[in-house]
């Protein structure tokens, strides 16, 4: 699995003209999915966002109550080395993909994170205003 973890002042998922996921003061966290990864893997990635220290004050989202976006990206598998056409061959398919997005939202909210999402496969409009900006990569 793959995250991207944004601080933000706020952020948004719109889906047709409607607001489905906002959130204030948190991280927007972009989620991929590959072929290998399991519900552990989803487990421990949740883990591992909710106590990473890259609030202010060097704080997590587990200590300040931060909220959580949680968006659905599997372009994060991208590979462009070759050509100017990116390979998704590393992403996984929707159909192991969304339970495990599922099971790393449901890690999250287990840990008492509250958590706002994107749709699945769905054509989204993500808004953000990043502080700092701190963006943190993270692979398992």
């Amino acid at each position: 699995m793959r995250a991207v973890i944004q601080t933000v002042s706020e952020a948004s998922v719109t889906v047709d003209d409607e607001v489905i996921g906002k959130i204030t003061d948190g991280l927007l966290v972009l989620v991929g999915i590959t072929h290998t990864d399991t519900a552990a893997v989803a487990a421990e990635l949740a883990r591992k966002v909710y106590e990473m220290r890259i609030l202010d004050g060097s704080r997590s989202a587990s200590e300040t109550g931060a909220a959580l976006l949680v968006v659905s990206q599997f372009t994060l598998y991208g590979d462009a080395r070759k050509g100017r056409r990116p390979s998704w061959s590393a992403a996984a398919p929707a159909s192991v993909a969304e339970p495990l997005v599922t099971a790393f939202v449901d890690a999250l909210r287990a840990r008492g994170a509250h958590v706002e999402t994107g749709r699945f496969q769905a054509h989204m409009l993500v808004s953000s205003i990043n502080v700092g900006p701190q963006t943190v990569i993270l692979d398992l």
